[in-house]
């Protein structure tokens, strides 16, 4: 199995935003976006504005009013656009927790009351599980985590597009994109939920695209490296178990490469919301309570005893260096008339999947003598027997 290598870019070389390119259309495109403050969703908001383009975006209240840190960026966002002149009415921010049905329902409502119809759904609304298959089942809390995973990666988007399906099917036009990652083509240890809850979510619209293409309603899954998602939005680690550690277990386990990611980002001077088992609490900066959930050996947040929560503290200009590839990929596919049903972003997930699709086909080729298919029927000589003939 080949598991990516995730290096965050030193900020000596972090590449240059390309300029979009946006496939031609006769009339402006209408985006529903539903995670608004997310970094991609911030990104790419700006970018269809600017273009002429109108968006709807999603805002969950909890994390919008509570989480400061998270909403921080969005709320810049929200002044930017203020005073810009052309982007003033083009802009509508809905209240939207995709994990209940009702609320999708009145965010498409409300959307097509706007501005009459959406073209365009971009479901980007995503959150990360660190923890091994063993240690998500070390209590009910760690248990009620994975059913969250699903609830979160999963059923808030199929409840976002069911939302807006009758819509869509009526005006026999529309192009729904899914954000996930290549962890929907290659298994990654220490994000087993994670990743089972994007392949079921691209399992669904793999399905969904057959269905849905009389009625000219185009499917893309975009997925970019894995870091795009998991830094830019919470991430969750649950208590390690020793059988785990690096000094034990030789499988490159999650926790162990993304904390040393977040070594880097200087953790100390971060202003990130920390969220252990009781409520959650919001700081400035880390805080004696903050410092509590770290591992009191290795000074790590993602080795916490206790269940803990937080966002990725990456500075603006390493997030827009992330971000920047699958933005522009964003941009180019977004109502085209002809999109990729599936587009992977970056060279380095191109080349993780090749290498995945290429074990596969070896493993084909080793055992396909018994994967050989058989006809099972009865034998018109003898009655009563079944003949079982290699094809």
């Amino acid at each position: 199995m080949t598991t990516p290598q995730l290096v965050a870019p030193a900020p000596s070389k972090l590449p240059r935003p390309r300029s979009p390119r946006f496939p031609p259309h006769n009339a402006p495109r209408v985006w529903f976006i539903t995670t608004g403050t997310s970094p991609v969703a911030i990104a790419l908001a700006r970018q269809v504005l600017e273009h002429g383009d109108y968006v709807v975006a999603g805002v969950l209240p909890i994390e919008f009013e509570k989480h400061e840190e998270r909403s921080e960026e969005f709320r810049a966002f929200l002044d930017e656009v203020k005073t810009t002149q052309r982007w003033k009415e083009r802009l509508r921010v809905v209240g939207l927790d995709g994990r209940i049905v009702s609320q999708c329902q009145a965010a498409i409502a409300e959307a097509i009351e706007a501005f009459g119809r959406v073209d365009v759904l971009f479901g980007c609304t995503s959150e990360a599980i660190i923890g091994t298959i063993e240690e998500l089942a070390q209590s009910s809390r760690t248990l009620s985590l994975v059913q969250e995973q699903f609830e979160t990666n999963f059923f808030a988007n199929v409840n976002i597009i069911k939302a807006l399906l009758p819509s869509m099917r009526e005006k026999k036009n529309g192009h729904i994109i899914v954000l996930t990652g290549i962890t929907g083509h290659l298994g990654t240890p220490g994000l087993g939920m994670y990743c089972a809850s994007q392949w079921a979510i691209e399992g669904y619209c793999d399905s969904l695209a057959y269905e849905i293409a009389p009625f000219n309603i185009k499917v893309s899954i975009v997925q970019p490296n894995m870091e795009v998602n998991v830094l830019t939005n919470r991430l969750t680690s649950v208590p390690p178990l020793p059988q785990y550690s690096p000094d034990v277990n030789p499988a490159p386990l999650a926790r162990e490469i993304f904390s040393s990611i977040l070594d880097k980002l200087d953790m100390s001077n971060s202003s990130s919301t920390f969220v252990g088992d009781s409520s959650p609490t919001s700081a400035t900066s880390p805080t004696s309570a903050d410092s509590a959930l770290l591992n009191p050996s290795t000074g790590d947040l993602l080795s916490s005893p206790q269940v803990t929560s937080f966002y990725p503290p990456l500075s603006q200009a390493l997030k827009g260096a992330l971000i920047a590839e699958t933005v522009h990929a964003l941009t180019a596919i977004g109502g085209h008339d002809n999109p990729p049903a599936r587009h992977i972003v970056g060279f380095e997930g191109v080349v993780s999947v090749k290498e995945k699709l290429k074990t596969v086909s070896e493993e084909l080729e080793d055992f396909i003598e018994v994967s050989s298919a058989v006809d099972i029927g009865k034998d018109k000589d003898t009655a009563g027997t079944i003949a079982i003939e290699p094809v």
